[in-house]
């Protein structure tokens, strides 16, 4: 019976309340697509910078995290990893050994980090063969190398050259190797460019004497959203293997995700987030205003109507349900219209995004991104919003809906001074 009484009470002032219900479905409009269009190229962000290095998340020892020491290690064995296959979020998983060394050639010396790498799986996962700029990509078999650009420029060394790594191997040994430059890499980032070399994981684990260990599992979720669960889950399934194999010793495998293994990254996007963030609540704060207004005068000018309805029995408790339906109403209706504008667009862009062009794009291109703006779309986002419009419309409807249960019902039944 209210809910049929809201909604006529509402159609009678139709232009109010379209006008209520648009101010509503605007702000959420307008919240969607920017929150739609900054999730989108965070988690485009996190995916290639994931791929290009670091990876969504990395086994290692918990030794390791701090020493970053050839010694601490994690074993290369397929009883290992298997909870990681198991698990259904993993989509990939690579085995790495990543050290240093001193590198020479000629009369020159230079530090350089070694990474020991499944040529094919690293290709599929990173795409790193497209980086080749001379020469020829790595196969398993391989007993060559791959450098960058700036390290091929240091040495004035090319395809068919010879260089040099020198270093300290598993539990003190000499780490020392001759190796032929297959190949040489072009690297946006000019770290990597002038220090990064490639080698075939079993060459590494020779170089360092390692034997069937690496320093690290890199491993790629299917879904971005599911990558703390997927954590937790991991860290649990090796504290329970850890605890098991070695009769209940300390834990020597940590999982670590992109946040720890890339934490300037990590804080760039909260920093971004946050301004996000800041103007959205602007927004809804400029809409809670006339919101405010809207209901405020819904109440006040209809004072009399209210001190009838409480003189002919009905109960103030009733009123103000029949105040609350009304406003619920008009924001469902906000809600309603905002979703259904915002959606088809964001559907449109997730299936054809905006291409970058210009430096950006070229930029993109160059570090081996696809330079586009995508958009994140996913019930947490819409169910996000929707919350926050009504919270909004719960705190608009607090001083309203005091002021009408503070009426006094002959000054309202008189028309005076709002019913006080």
């Amino acid at each position: 019976m209210l809910v049929k009484l809201a909604w006529r009470n509402l159609w009678r002032q139709k232009r109010r309340t379209v006008l209520t219900a648009s101010a509503l479905a605007l702000a959420l409009f307008l919240s969607l697509l920017m929150r739609g269009f900054q999730e989108g190229s965070y988690a485009n962000n996190i995916d290639n910078a994931a791929r290009f290095y670091t990876g969504l998340i990395q086994l290692q020892n918990s030794e390791y995290v701090e020493s970053q020491s050839i010694d601490d290690l994690l074993p290369a064995s397929a009883t290992f990893i298997q909870p990681a296959k198991q698990h259904a979020n993993i989509s990939q998983i690579l085995p790495r050994i990543e050290s240093f060394a001193l590198s020479a050639s000629g009369d020159k010396s230079k530090g350089v980090m070694v990474l020991g790498v499944l040529p094919e799986q690293e290709d599929a996962y990173s795409g790193i063969a497209s980086k080749l700029s001379q020469g020829e990509f790595l196969t398993q078999a391989d007993d060559q190398v791959l450098i960058g650009e700036g390290l091929a420029r240091y040495y004035n060394i090319t395809v068919g050259d010879e260089i040099v790594l020198y270093g300290q191997g598993y539990q003190g040994q000499t780490a020392a190797g001759l190796y032929r430059i297959k190949g040489i890499l072009h690297f946006p980032v000019s770290q990597l460019d002038n220090q990064l070399v490639y080698m075939p994981l079993a060459q590494a684990q020779v170089l360092y004497s390692t034997g069937e260990q690496v320093t690290s599992w890199v491993l790629h979720t299917k879904e971005l959203a599911g990558l703390p669960q997927t954590e937790q889950d991991l860290q649990l399934a090796y504290d329970v293997m850890t605890s098991q194999a070695s009769g209940g010793r300390p834990l020597d495998v940590v999982v670590r995700d992109w946040q720890d293994l890339s934490p300037e990254m990590a804080q760039q996007i909260l920093l971004d987030r946050a301004g996000g963030l800041f103007l959205m609540y602007i927004l809804y704060g400029v809409v809670g205003f006339g919101l405010f207004a809207t209901l405020m005068m819904m109440t006040l000018e209809r004072q009399r109507e209210f001190g009838v309805m409480l003189a002919t029995g009905m109960l103030r408790s009733r009123l103000l349900q029949l105040i609350s339906i009304e406003s619920l109403l008009i924001g469902l209706l906000g809600i309603a219209l905002g979703v259904l504008t915002a959606l088809p667009i964001l559907l449109w862009f997730s299936a054809f995004p905006i291409e970058l062009t210009g430096e950006t794009g070229k930029m993109m291109l160059e570090m081996g991104y696809e330079p586009i703006i995508p958009v994140l779309i996913n019930s947490a986002l819409f169910l996000d919003q929707i919350q926050i419009v009504l919270i909004l419309l719960v705190l608009c409807l607090l001083y309203p809906m005091w002021r009408t249960y503070r009426l006094c019902l002959v000054d309202a039944l008189k028309g005076g001074a709002h019913g006080h």
